[in-house]
This record gives structure tokens, sequence and C-alpha cells, in this order.
């Protein structure tokens, strides 16, 4: 009887969870779609103007694509070596005392919260990236890109340490019985049978660098504009849609071209969140 009703809460905490998930697709839905009757989607998406309070207003949406997507191609590059390099050193190098101290700091860096980076962008690092690169203005994509990959590195890092510690100890032993060495051991046979676990961690490092809002907001120069240099200053769709949503009438083009930004966002995390859960079921060892 104890177990039945337990697993009747679990079934509800189940379908509340999906019911929430209909809802927020649903809003979105229903509060973007109907703007393509007044504007061409085409134009919404590929436009290079963004001008929502001009008359009439316009709202290409093409340089907050190409924003979001230079600063999480930056983040990656910031991200995975630094991540996947940690998970390597922690599975496999470290001693167990060093083990135990490193992982919970790195994980420690995924509780800092989005406002507490941005700040150190704004107070440190863009004055230092200013000085040192000699640009103009601090607040760019290069210094979000490197927030971005410090907030990415303990998602890449912790699940590509669990893919990497997952792999059996049979296959080490029968690698060192070949001859090889313990590098050897890591880079030709472990890694590679992590590689599943180790894309999916990528992957979704890479949603998190995509839906960070705060931390965009703050430190990647807020400007509507296709970046010609990573020290151009950029703005990303999650940005866009908390600096703008406060102040779009309720209903107008405006309001309803934030939720189509929102819709497009949606889209996009589905797709890589979609893409990591293949991957990591696709090779399990």
């Amino acid at each position: 009887m104890k177990e039945k009703i337990i697993k009747l809460i679990l079934l509800a905490c189940a379908f509340v969870s999906i019911f929430f998930l209909c809802g927020i697709t649903l809003t979105l839905f229903t509060e973007s779609l109907s703007i393509f009757k007044e504007l061409n989607i085409f134009k919404f998406l590929f436009g290079t103007h963004w001008y929502p309070t001009r008359y009439p207003p316009e709202l290409g949406i093409l340089p907050l694509i190409v924003g979001t997507l230079v600063v999480t191609l930056g983040t990656l590059i910031i991200a995975v070596p630094l991540g996947v390099g940690t998970a390597i050193y922690i599975s496999e190098v470290a001693s167990h005392k060093i083990k135990e101290i490193l992982k919970p700091t790195v994980e420690l860096l995924a509780s800092v919260p989005s406002v507490i980076y941005g700040l150190f962008g704004m107070v440190f690092l863009a004055p230092l990236v200013q000085k040192v690169f000699n640009v103009p203005i601090g607040l760019n994509a290069f210094t979000a890109s490197i927030i971005l990959g410090m907030m990415a590195l303990p998602t890449v890092a912790s699940i590509a340490e669990d893919a990497i510690s997952s792999v059996p100890k049979s296959l080490r032993e029968a690698s060192f019985a070949l001859g090889a060495t313990k590098w050897e051991t890591i880079t030709r046979s472990v890694v590679p049978a992590a590689s599943s676990g180790i894309i999916a961690s990528i992957i979704l490092g890479l949603g998190r660098a995509i839906g960070e809002t705060m931390t965009v907001l703050m430190v990647a120069g807020g400007a509507a504009q296709i970046p010609h240099s990573i020290f151009d200053p950029i703005r990303t769709m999650t940005a866009t849609i908390a600096a703008e949503m406060g102040e779009a009438p309720m209903g107008s083009m405006h309001y309803q071209a934030l939720f189509a930004i929102a819709l497009v966002l949606f889209f996009m995390t589905l797709g890589f969140n979609i893409l990591a859960d293949w991957i990591s079921h696709r090779r399990k060892v």
C-alpha cells in the first residue's frame, strides 16, 4: 500500500512537470505566432536591423542570432579544453585526496549566481581586456565568452568526469597488459571509450551558454549588430528579451516579437538537448 502511494506521488510529479512544459510551449506559440500575420518570417529571421520602437518597426533578429552564436562558439573554445582537461586530470591523474578537493571545488562554480559573474566581468575583466588588447570598449563578445566559459566549465568537467570514470577498469588493465603507458592508455583507450559522454557534456555546456541571460546582458555590450570582430559589442537573444520585455506594450508587435525570439531560442535549445540525449544513448560503455 505504501509503495503504491509513493508510486502515485511520483507519477503526479512527472505529470506536473509535463503540464508545466506544455504550458510554457503553448504560451510561446500563442503569444508569438500572431506576429507572422503582419511580418514575413524570413524578414524576421534574416533581417539585419532590430529597431522595435521605430515607426514602422524593424524587427530583424539576425544580429541577435549571430551574437548568440558568436558568444556560444567563444564559450566552447574556452570551456571545452579546460573542462575536458580538468575531467581527465580528476579522473585519471589526480590522487584520491586531490580528487576529493578538486571535484567539489569545480562543481562549486556552478552554484555561483550569474549576477556575480556579471559583476566580476564588468568590474575586473572588461577593463583588463580593454587595456591588454587596446580596444575601445571592454564589454564585448570576447569578455562575454570568457565569463560564459567559466560558467559552462563545471557542466562540461562534471559530466565528462562521470563519463571517463564509468569506463571499465578492465579496459585500462588490458591496455597496460599490451605495454601501453599511462598517457597512451588515457588518450587511446579511456577517452575514446568515454567519447559519447564527453560529447554530451560539451553539448549541455553549449545549452548553458545559449540560455544564459544576466551575464551577457551585463558584459556583452548590448549592441544589436552583426559583429566584425570578437572585440565588438554584441547582444544575444536572451539579453534582448530580458532588457526589452518590461518596456514593450502588451499585445504590440514589439511584445510579440520578443516572444517569437523566445520561440526561436526554445527550438535551438531543444535541438541541442535532443542531440545530447541521442549521443549519450548512442554508444554506452
